[in-house]
Formats: structure tokens, sequence, C-alpha cells
């Protein structure tokens, strides 16, 4: 039987209607302006205010780094297909793309846990935080995400080096993911598939519960306090966190848990644009909104610079 080789593949992106391009265009780019914007802002302040110099604001600025970092593997790519109308990307290209991109995800999911586990200790042992949380330690965790995101990535691209892509070469998205290429390679996934699921399940089961658990530790402890002011003061400390968690969780679960079928395709394009654009902007605009120390740093800067 007669194969031809792929040698680039085609992104179908979110719409293959050219009068719609022009305005999706402007749309996404202004969101990557923002997202750019927002958690370069969130980076700039921690460095230069020092009483941001703290575990949670540290985490924090390691957050606002990987969103930068994050939605710069796929808004530019995409920017630059709606304007050119050009829509293909040779293999290693998309391959560079799918390490870079399971590599900041998985140390988003790894972060996330660690700054669960922050403010467990902020919540639950108060008197002890500065021992526990030093700098040394903070440090320590931080290396650890990246080093862990770092694994995770190079698992799974290393075993996509052994497939072959003979036809159909369309992405039905705007980047490349792991699971698009398992669809359309013509070489037998099914060691992919248990790597995905062995390792990255594993991985990803141990960052889910390492993330939530600590907070079933907090809400048993602020139930106990009997003060209703102490229990909305305990919850405020750490309900931006929790909201960029389940944001984040969600959008996986939807993605890469719910069963994708044709007729799904354009939510499933919708989800991905939550997951890899929307997400980086929400986490810088959910801290900023909620944060009083985030927003007088930011007053003093403004001042500063005025």
């Amino acid at each position: 039987m007669n194969l031809t080789v792929v040698i680039d593949f085609v992104l179908v992106g979110l719409s293959d209607y050219p009068p719609t391009m022009n305005g999706l265009f402007m749309f996404f780019l202004l969101i990557y302006l923002m997202t750019i914007t927002t958690n370069v802002l969130i980076f700039f302040l921690v460095i230069r205010h020092s009483h941001l110099h703290n575990p949670m604001y540290f985490f924090l600025s390691n957050l606002a780094f990987l969103d930068t970092c994050y939605s710069s593997v796929t808004a530019p790519k995409m920017l630059l297909d709606l304007i050119t109308k050009r829509q293909s990307i040779s293999i290693p290209a998309c391959l560079v793309q799918v390490f870079f991109f399971l590599y900041l995800a998985s140390s988003e999911l790894f972060l996330l846990s660690v700054m669960s586990y922050d403010r467990f200790v902020a919540i639950c042992h108060p008197l002890h935080y500065i021992q526990v949380m030093s700098w040394r330690v903070c440090t320590l965790l931080s290396f650890v995400v990246w080093i862990l995101g770092l694994f995770s990535a190079l698992v799974h691209t290393l075993f996509l080096l052994r497939l072959s892509f003979c036809g159909p070469n369309s992405i039905y998205n705007f980047f490349c993911d792991l699971p698009h290429l398992l669809q359309i390679s013509c070489t037998d996934t099914f060691i992919n598939i248990v790597v995905m699921f062995v390792a990255g399940g594993s991985l990803g089961v141990g960052a889910f519960v390492s993330t939530f658990s600590p907070y079933v530790l907090i809400l048993r402890s602020v139930l106990r306090i009997q003060s209703k002011t102490g229990r909305i003061k305990a919850f405020s400390t750490c309900s931006s966190h929790l909201t960029v968690v389940l944001i984040f969780y969600g959008s996986i679960v939807f993605i890469y848990l719910v069963p994708t079928s044709s007729h799904m395709a354009t939510i499933n394009k919708l989800l991905s644009v939550m997951y890899a654009l929307i997400n980086p902007l929400l986490n810088p605009l959910i801290y900023s909104l909620r944060n009083k120390d985030l927003k007088s740093a930011f007053r003093r800067s403004f001042h500063h610079f005025k």
C-alpha cells in the first residue's frame, strides 16, 4: 500500500471563513496583549516591592512568569495564521509546540499544588509559617515544580518521535496538542496511550490530590473558628487561589477526560481557547482584583512613574 509521507500539518483553527478571521485576530490579539501585560505587571510588582517578598507572592510571581510563557506557546502562531491565512506548521515545529505546551501546563499543575500547601501552612499553622516556608524551602519547591514539568513533557514528546504521519494532516484546532497527533498518526499509538495514562495519569492524580487535600484540611480548620469574621478572613486568604485551581482543573477535565466526537469539534475548540488563552489572563485578574496588597503596590508604582 502506498503511503504519502506528511511533512507538515494544517491547523484548521477556530474558523475557515475569511470574513471572520480579521475580527478573531483583533479579539485574540487584545487577549494576548492583556495576558502579557497583566502577568508581567504582577511579576514586576512582586520583585519591586519589599512587602511582597514572602512565599505567597514568590509563588504568584512564578505563576505569572509561567502564564506569560504558556500563552506565548500558542497565541503568536494562531495570530500569525489568522492574519496571513496560512495555517500550516511543520512536524518539527509542531513537536516543539507540544513539548513546551505540555511542559508549561504540567508545571502549572504542580505549582498550583505547591501554592495549596503554602495556603495550608499559612492558615492551619500560622505561628510556624516563616519556619516551614523558608526561602530555601520555597526555592526548592519551585525547582521541583519546573523539573517535574520538564520530566512530564519529555516523556510524552520522546514517545511522539516514534510516530509517523502519512495523512490526513489536518489538526482541528489552532495549536498542536498530544491527543491531536495521536489521532492522525498512521503508527500504532497503543504505547503512547499507555504512557499517556500511566505517566500523565499518575503525575496528574498526584498533582490533583496534593492540590485539593490541603483545602480539605483548611476547611476543617476554618470551621473550628468560632468567630464569623475570623472564618471569612481565613477563607478570603485562599479564595483567589482556589478560584484559579477550579478554573484550571475544570478546563482540563472537559478537554482531556470528556470523550470527543465530530459533532463536538466546535465545543472542543472553544474549550481549548479557554484552556490555552483565557486561563493565563484570568489568573492575574483574579489575584489582582481580590488582593489588597497587589492593588496597593500597583498604586504606589503608578504614582512613582506618574
